[in-house]
């Protein structure tokens, strides 16, 4: 009972905690840390122990998970040389540089113990960073690169633990060193490969979304543990069964799986990681009382710890502007010197780098100073980098993503999803079919495609298009139908399993209505973005001509009205999109086979081909 209600206040503390850090824009995480570091010191509040057990097999498999089952197999194969390069090099460089300046300033520790601690404190914990990251607003590649190095950071990293805390006990040859990394990445890799494809057999024949939450729930460690038991990396195990799964979901789950998980995944990561960071701060009296037993001077100590959060911090600049330097050198795109300005101040530790400082054995000499000396860099890390990186983020002018942007990508994929659908139809259409259901799937495909395209022209003066009046009115009698629901339920005029059924059916309905806030950034000059953009002979030769029209000259004539405009570029005529009653534009298109035109509407400048259906 006492269990209990602990682990019940120590998730009410992390919600009301991280509620008011959203709602002051605050950091939630080192929020966390500071109220934790408070509480520990107050009389009555438990002495929890951080066992590293509990983290290493409870916590970090299923955080690592969630965050592979996120990552875009495409973004990490893109960015697989600067993953590797922090995830593995920089962890070596780390783990040497802190383990040199441990030994020379901890009086009589040997090298071996200097070296565990720079295996402690190397791996960075990029859950902290990405939600600084996404708070205020930097380069999705950017982000791509932490999440990415957060992955495979903490598989180095314990390997060079385990290999320092033997060099301890006895004489470790570099063959030995070696040949762990070797058997830690291959091991981990094989095991994890073998889980993600029996997983994805598995999951491909489960139609009840309970039964497959549940087993998705036990994937990171059924990788996890087998990977650890032949001496592989566990890690490296979870992050690959993570990532084929994540590709592999789309083609597996049905609707109402993939829902489930996802919403599912996302309590977990974030119940799991936010509870992780109070448990560090509440860790601290009993590390202040354990160094209690040092015999080293207060001043001593502050030397200490000062001296291993600088060459922590240090350590990551100097290589990630070394790797820089010698990436620019390379042939392709220039990275800018501001991206890797900010992926070097983004190394703030979390709970990996505690709950390893806690495998240290109890012979270990000074083991209580070095596990000071990680706390110190946990929350001196999360402290400096978490108050400062937003600032640099602004000072350095990185480009947001742009949500408008955005918004032209996803209204070109709908817009050939909506082709391919519509053709899928003509193929498959019998002509004992009714009429009325042909006509009604092609309007609900075009709905979808044209509140995309609706989406953009927010700077226009029309105050609502027709999918937001669609929005505004369905939504309406949506709350009509759920009120007559409940009434049915309140009276029990129908069975329970009916009215569940028939609510599932209206909030799938309203969640589809449901359109994302617009985000800073809609107002900003929309350009076609790198991504969506294509090219043919026609975009090309495409050249913008000089006129002066005020609307649709089409609309203007008949007396009909429109929703966005958009001009020729081969004329000059100007007309209504197919959002519009009458689509002058397409119709344009069709009476003079013009080929491309452009938004004319403010703010924008993208283009269509109709003849090859691209953006340019």
């Amino acid at each position: 009972m006492i269990v209990a209600v602990e682990l019940a206040v120590l998730v009410a503390v992390v919600l009301v905690v991280t509620g008011i850090a959203q709602r002051l824009n605050w950091s939630p995480p080192l929020c966390l840390v500071l109220i934790g570091v408070a509480a520990s010191f107050f009389p009555g509040v438990p002495d929890y122990h951080l066992d590293p057990e509990v983290v290493l097999i409870g916590l970090l498999p299923p955080l690592l998970y969630a965050t592979a089952i996120r990552t875009p197999l495409f973004d990490f194969r893109a960015n697989r040389v600067p993953i590797a390069a922090l995830s593995v090099g920089l962890v070596v460089f780390t783990t040497l540089v802190v383990g040199l300046v441990v030994w020379l300033i901890v009086p009589g520790i040997p090298l071996a113990a200097g070296f565990a601690l720079g295996a402690v404190v190397a791996p960075p914990d990029a859950v902290a960073a990405t939600a600084v990251a996404r708070r205020v607003g930097m380069p999705r590649r950017i982000v791509r690169i932490l999440e990415g190095e957060s992955l495979l950071n903490d598989a180095a990293a314990l390997v060079s633990l385990r290999t320092a805390i033997a060099a301890i006990a006895g004489a470790v040859s570099i063959w030995e060193v070696g040949g762990d990394f070797l058997l830690a990445a291959g091991g981990g890799v094989a095991v994890g490969a073998l889980i993600g494809w029996a997983a994805s057999l598995l999951r491909r024949r489960l139609t009840d979304p309970v039964m497959d939450t549940a087993w998705s729930l036990v994937i990171p460690f059924l990788a996890y543990l087998p990977a650890e038991a032949i001496h592989g990396s566990g890690v490296v195990a979870v992050v690959v069964a993570g990532l084929i799964m994540g590709h592999q979901t789309p083609k597996l789950l049905s609707g109402p799986s993939r829902l489930a998980s996802r919403l599912n995944w996302h309590t977990v990561q974030f119940l799991l990681e936010n509870v992780v960071f109070l448990l560090i701060g509440l860790q601290v009296r009993r590390i202040v009382e354990e160094v209690g037993d040092s015999r080293l001077a207060w001043w001593e100590l502050t030397l200490i710890c000062a001296g291993v959060l600088a060459a922590t911090i240090l350590a990551r600049i100097v290589w990630v502007f070394g790797y820089g330097f010698v990436a620019r050198m390379g042939p392709g795109e220039r990275t800018p010197w501001s991206y890797f300005a900010v992926i070097s101040w983004a190394g703030m530790r979390g709970v990996v780098t505690l709950a390893a400082a806690f495998v240290l054995p109890d012979d270990t000499p000074q083991r209580a100073v070095l596990v000071l000396a990680a706390f110190v860099v946990v929350a001196g890390t999360l402290l400096l980098h978490g108050m400062t990186l937003p600032g640099l983020v602004r000072r350095l002018r990185l480009p947001p993503p742009n949500p408008a942007e955005d918004a032209l990508q996803e209204a070109a994929l709908l817009h050939d999803m909506t082709s391919a659908g519509l053709a899928r139809l003509e193929e498959i259409r019998r002509p004992a079919d009714p009429p009325e259901v042909i006509d009604r799937l092609r309007d609900k495909q075009s709905y979808r495609s044209d509140s995309a395209w609706e989406n953009l022209g927010r700077l226009s003066s029309l105050e609502e298009t027709p999918s937001d009046a669609y929005r505004r009115l369905r939504a309406e009698m949506l709350a009509a139908e759920r009120d007559v629901l409940l009434t049915a339920r309140d009276r029990g005029t129908a069975d329970d399993e009916v009215l569940r059924r028939v609510m599932d059916g209206l909030d799938i309905e309203e969640s589809l209505l449901e359109r994302p806030e617009e985000e800073p950034g809609m107002e900003r000059e929309l350009e076609t973005p790198e991504a969506t953009a294509g090219t043919c002979e026609h975009l090309e030769k495409a050249r913008v001509p000089e006129t002066d029209a005020e609307g649709c000259v089409d609309c203007l004539r008949e007396g009909s009205s429109w929703v966005h405009l958009r001009l020729c570029l081969e004329c000059g005529h100007v007309g209504c999109c197919d959002s519009s009653p009458r689509k002058h534009a397409t119709q344009h298109f069709h009476d003079t086979r013009h080929p491309v035109i452009r938004s004319y509407e403010p703010g924008e400048n993208w283009r269509w081909c109709f003849v090859d259906g691209i953006v340019g």
